[in-house]
């Protein structure tokens, strides 16, 4: 995560809709009197008694949706509804000037279920997300191994497929909420996570097909950016569920998730997680790569850090209400 600025006090961005309930005090007390005033002939009754005294469309009078039909679905891409425009994926301008190094933050107040969508997973860019042709694209394996290969995405696609839910959290989610005096919702504060079905092959899969030398200990996973992102992964998570991805949620992953590989390691950090795969190398110690020694790393008292840090812990937070909304 990149330093905050001095005396950052509040994030100046949109703040999203609440909710499309009216949870104004008013339209709060409206419903409370109305449905505690229906007591004698139950919940249901008061609710359709304030639907007709404010003219709802709800249940007793024909809307004008239901009169008129409808329009025909023919787009190349299904779209959520006009009425959700407010679910979106924000960013922070002052966090990452340069918009090529981003974040977009995950909408977690209006989500539903443990699946995050496609279009509303967090994302991080250290460099922006580079256009790769997958039928160009290759992933190298070798150093500590018997047979270096080199695979194209049709071969990795040839092997058995394994799908699995996990989620991929940044090492950063979390801190713009003890950092930041206020923040709209806690999309802003824990919102760099997402989770998905992933669909690919298994690294140790991959692994046995090159042959795994007996000194190997650890691999170091590249990534095709310009930033070129490499980290190293210890050799017991590679083989125990570490996964090399190329669909998520049923459909290819999207360029900002990794297209058309990435590297999936589950519960690690986000940034373990490599996209844009292109080269994995084995290797007998850590590599010490740039992302692994400036960057991604836990300052310790007396000036020193922990370098490899891997696992996320739990966190638990309120999605709704979601500060700062006022019921």
């Amino acid at each position: 995560m990149a330093a905050n600025p001095p005396n950052q006090q509040h994030v100046p961005v949109q703040s999203p809709e609440s909710s499309r309930t009216d949870w104004s005090r008013r339209g709060f007390l409206q419903t409370g009197l109305a449905t505690g005033g229906a007591a004698g002939v139950g919940l249901l009754g008061g609710t359709l008694a304030l639907a007709e005294s404010q003219g709802s469309s709800l249940p007793l009078h024909t809307p004008s949706w239901s009169q008129e039909l409808g329009v025909g679905v023919r787009v190349p891409y299904g779209q959520p509804s006009r009425f959700e425009s407010e679910v979106i994926r924000r960013d922070i301008d002052w966090l990452f000037p340069d918009e090529r190094a981003s974040v977009n933050f995950t909408p977690l107040q209006d989500l539903h279920g443990i699946i995050t969508p496609n279009g509303l997973h967090f994302a991080r860019h250290h460099a922006g997300v580079p256009d790769i042709n997958p039928d160009e694209h290759r992933l190298l394996i070798h150093g500590l191994v018997q047979r270096p290969l080199l695979f194209t995405m049709d071969e990795l696609m040839r092997f058995p497929a394994v799908s699995r839910i996990h989620f991929i959290e940044c090492s950063g989610n979390g801190t713009l909420e003890w950092t930041q005096a206020v923040m709209p919702t806690v999309q802003f504060t824990h919102g760099m996570i997402g989770c998905s079905e992933w669909t690919g092959v298994r690294l140790s899969t991959l692994l046995d097909e090159v042959g795994v030398d007996r000194q190997a200990r650890w691999i170091l996973a590249e990534s095709a950016d310009a930033a070129g992102l490499a980290r190293s992964i210890p050799m017991a998570k590679a083989l125990d569920d570490a996964m090399v991805v190329y669909a998520q949620n049923g459909e290819r992953i999207r360029p900002e998730q990794g297209y058309p590989l990435r590297l999936l390691c589950p519960g690690f950090e986000g940034n373990a997680n490599v996209k844009w795969l292109r080269r994995i190398e084995v290797t007998d110690r850590p590599t010490m790569t740039r992302d692994e020694t400036s960057r991604y790393t836990d300052p310790l008292e007396g000036g020193t850090a922990r370098q490899f840090s891997f696992v996320m812990d739990a966190k638990s937070i309120i999605t709704f209400p979601s500060y700062p909304y006022v019921l």
